[in-house]
């Protein structure tokens, strides 16, 4: 069976902060706080049955607090950037708060990754729901919005990661989870090694502001195509690397292609460890952590670009401003309902 732990760890403006960890009989543990939903640990075997972490993170909340870069957390109302922090729902204008220039990105400055959730009672040790209630205008967004998130470990070495939302007004949902990822264990080494194959043939164009242009454009001939599989690294320093912004890197949306069922495959050669990745939402952004900076420790190693890879599952970015994205407005009486399992293993 898998068994399910809680501690108290710490205090957010008066509310409890739990760590909850959720242990497999094959070792595997997910360790994971009510704040933010955030997933602090992963821990798999490599190809020796070594144990080790393959998520960046902190051992305290203070850490996650002052320093966090979404690291691990369900990241909204809505994952992504939005255009000029603005939108445009049934003829009504919001503005909401900007955090990365004059844009909104992951929710805001305070979205879902900075909020306590609850902890539901949940009979199967296997599971663990958190809830949350946002009220109207939280975040700027319309809406009152009830919206459950739950981790569920499987014997497979199998996380699965399922949100659940209903709102009272016509609002804006495109959630997502933000780990990032290093397979190597315990931070070994950066992340340019992982070869990475995704079932995608058309990605997004970005702009400057690292915001969707509207068009999509093939991989073929670009450091966007990982039908075949390759490492992150053959990508990050090619020559043909159009559109790798902010320090040569990736932070772009993948179309997924949906006609294969393991659609993002994550491989670390040296460890042996292998992650695959099936959701159906229609995008992941793949972003090699381009922008994370010397100006923190992570258990004891310093916080530099390409530590981690993040494969945010979700609908496109900015989809709001571009008619021709899947919608990502969810309307009284609709549910938005999305999943992503993540299966660990040895190659």
């Amino acid at each position: 069976m898998v068994f399910r732990t809680e501690k108290v760890i710490g205090e957010v403006n008066g509310q409890s902060v739990k760590v909850v960890r959720l242990s497999n009989k094959n070792g595997m543990e997910v360790a994971c706080l009510n704040y933010g939903c955030t997933i602090t640990e992963i821990r798999v075997p490599d190809r020796h049955g070594v144990i080790e972490n393959v998520v960046l993170g902190f051992d305290t909340l203070e850490e996650y607090i002052k320093h966090s870069p979404y690291f691990g957390s369900v990241v909204g109302p809505v994952a992504g950037r939005i255009a000029n922090s603005s939108f445009i729902v049934d003829g009504v204008h919001y503005q909401l708060p900007s955090n990365e220039g004059q844009h909104h990105l992951h929710g805001g400055p305070n979205g879902f990754d900075k909020v306590i959730w609850e902890v539901e009672n949940v009979e199967d040790e296997s599971i663990l729901s958190f809830s949350y209630e946002k009220a109207e205008g939280f975040a700027g967004y319309p809406g009152n919005l009830k919206v459950t998130v739950t981790y569920r470990l499987t014997h497979d070495n199998e996380l699965v990661i399922s949100y659940y939302a209903t709102t009272d007004k016509k609002t804006l949902v495109n959630m997502t989870n933000h780990s990032y990822f290093n397979l190597s264990g315990a931070i070994k080494r950066d992340i340019l090694s992982h070869e990475l194959k995704v079932a995608s043939d058309r990605f997004l164009p970005l702009n400057e502001s690292l915001i969707p242009t509207g068009e999509t454009a093939e991989v073929e001939g670009t450091a966007f195509d990982f039908r075949e599989g390759r490492p992150l690294e053959d990508g990050v320093k090619s020559k043909h690397s159009q559109n790798l912004l902010v320090g040569g890197g990736y932070d772009h949306p993948l179309i997924l292609s949906k006609n294969q069922k393991e659609e993002i495959c994550l491989i670390e050669p040296q460890s042996g460890r292998k992650l695959i990745i099936e959701t159906d939402e229609p995008v992941v952004v793949l972003y090699t952590s381009n922008m994370m900076k010397p100006t923190f420790s992570m258990r004891g190693v310093e916080a530099n670009k390409y530590l981690g890879v993040c494969l945010e599952t979700q609908h496109h970015p900015d989809a709001i401003n571009h008619s021709s994205f899947p919608s990502i407005v969810l309307d009284e009486g609709e549910e938005y309902k999305t999943t992503t399992a993540y299966r660990f293993s040895i190659e």
